[in-house]
């Protein structure tokens, strides 16, 4: 999609399709006025018909309006102008981009820009919504389709957006969202396509290929991969329980993006990487079962923030580790029961085999330590306790350093790729405590996202970390199941932010 800043007069606008918002109830927007005026009230006049009342979710396509230079009009219901939220403006976004996509036209003018978004008393400004349209929309008309034989693209495929900006000193600000939005988008998308890709080709020496890729076409991103055998040099016996299982070999990627100052300390992301988790001897039920190919979404995650931030060039160093398995019984798998060794010299009974993630996050939060972080975010799918917790709508955020939480929670509230914070205190540790070795890897029913973090802060004694669970947020399930990309805006935005 190609997207360009532009200011003038909406009814002088030559395009296949102008797009202007209508409040509740049938209230013009200041382009849509504009509209009404060029064509002598034919939008009034149209709107008394009651066909559309502005309530969001609604949309009216017009064509042939006279006095007016585009050949179709698009009417987006925005709801009460006094309650035009953050959240509100990203569902109108995305209601006219699926409206267009019905269109048949290949390029459009959007006015919706020009609408007046309120967080408490204050309002938006122009770069955070053209920002928040590029975003939304590339993740709107996001598709994946390259492994369906008859791929054939439509030939009336929306492809170019101009947006409207009210004045010229705007200008500036517009061309770094749709530069920025660009970026987070093109990071999102390719989230997206690797959480899609099917655990037959998604493997974890699949994902150390496309790092490999991902450092030949940004040389501002340095790619090691350590095999089984560094890793067991390593004392990586935690990691490698899990993949023991598989006839695919684990991996312990590194990407490195090197933008900041020369003795700048990292910022270490760290995504969970199971290919495919069939939970092992502990083994899941059927249903379902082939959406386990999303237990990488945390991995993705930090592809896709690398993608962005080298994208950007953000001024910062981020290094990004995904430790990456595949969880399969087998012979040689992993029982419940077996106690193993993790890099940090700490010994873990293994009392579930589906409770994996933590298995292979732990080695490398362990190994992040030389880098000598600033902070380290891990992001994985880790426990379907935070799906019954917080839904689809908000991830779970624990984390031993209140700054970097909140931090954390800030950058989600601006890009509404949310978090919501759970208690990481002492009184829970004693659930995972183990007879026979340091720890369990799994605290029983009760507060099941609370012990998993509580087991994974053992190894994150050294550094600020703060963990994020993706579980409900990663991915839809269902008819129209596919991963979200989430939380890529928030992570990029979390390093914006620590940039300024």
């Amino acid at each position: 999609m190609d997207f360009t800043i532009k200011c003038g007069n909406p009814e002088k606008q030559r395009s296949a399709c102008l797009v202007v918002g209508l409040f509740e109830t049938r209230r013009l927007s200041t382009a849509a006025k504009a509209i009404d005026s060029a064509s002598k009230k034919h939008l009034s006049n149209i709107l008394k018909r009651g066909d559309i009342n502005g309530k969001i979710g609604q949309s009216l396509l017009l064509h042939d309006i006279p006095g007016i230079s585009s050949s179709r009009i698009l009417l987006i219901g925005c709801g009460k102008e006094k309650d035009l939220s953050p959240s509100h403006y990203r569902k109108i976004v995305k209601n006219s981009i699926n409206k267009l996509k019905t269109t048949g036209a290949t390029e459009a003018v959007s006015c919706l820009t020009e609408l007046n978004i309120k967080t408490g008393d204050d309002s938006k400004d122009e770069y955070w919504k053209i920002r928040q349209f590029v975003e939304i929309s590339q993740s709107t008309l996001y598709e994946f389709n390259q492994l369906k034989s008859k791929n054939k693209k439509p030939k009336n495929k929306l492809r170019k957006l101009v947006l409207m900006i009210p004045e010229r000193k705007d200008f500036s600000a517009g061309e770094s969202a749709i530069k920025d939005g660009t970026a987070i988008a093109n990071g999102v998308s390719l989230a997206r396509d690797l959480a899609n890709m099917p655990p037959n080709i998604c493997t974890p020496s699949y994902l150390a290929d496309q790092a490999k890729k991902l450092g030949r076409a940004q040389k501002s991103i340095k790619v090691t991969v350590l095999d089984e055998a560094a890793m067991k040099k390593l004392g990586m016996e935690s990691l490698l329980s899990v993949s023991q299982g598989s006839r695919q070999p684990a991996k312990l990627i590194t990407m490195e993006y090197k933008g900041g100052k020369k003795d700048e300390k990292p910022v270490v992301l760290v995504g969970k990487g199971v290919t495919f988790d069939t939970g092992g001897i502990s083994i899941k039920p059927s249903a379902a079962m082939d959406e386990m190919k999303f237990d990488m979404c945390g991995a993705a995650s930090v592809f896709g923030t690398i993608t962005a931030i080298a994208e950007m060039r953000l001024p910062i160093h981020v290094i990004g580790v995904v430790p990456t398995v595949e969880n399969m019984p087998g012979g040689e798998a992993t029982r419940p029961g077996d106690i193993y060794t993790s890099m940090s010299g700490q010994t873990i009974e293994v009392l579930n085999t589906d409770a994996e993630g933590r298995l292979i996050l732990c080695d490398a939060l362990t190994y992040s330590e030389r880098f000598d972080p600033a902070a380290v975010i891990d992001i994985a799918t880790l426990t379907g306790a935070c799906v019954v917790a917080l839904g689809k709508h908000a991830s779970g955020l624990l984390s031993n350093h209140d700054p970097l939480a909140r931090e954390i929670l800030d950058a989600g509230e601006n890009t509404g790729d949310r978090a919501w914070r759970l208690p990481l205190w002492d009184e829970y540790q004693s659930q995972i405590d183990s007879p026979f070795a340091d720890m369990a890897n799994i605290g029983g029913r009760e507060a099941g996202t609370i012990t998993a973090a509580c087991f994974l802060s053992r190894f994150t004694k050294k550094f600020h970390w703060a963990h994020l669970d993706i579980a409900g947020t990663a991915w839809l399930t269902g008819k129209n199941k596919g991963a979200t990309g989430r939380p890529v805006p928030m992570l990029v935005q979390y390093l914006i932010d620590r940039c300024s």
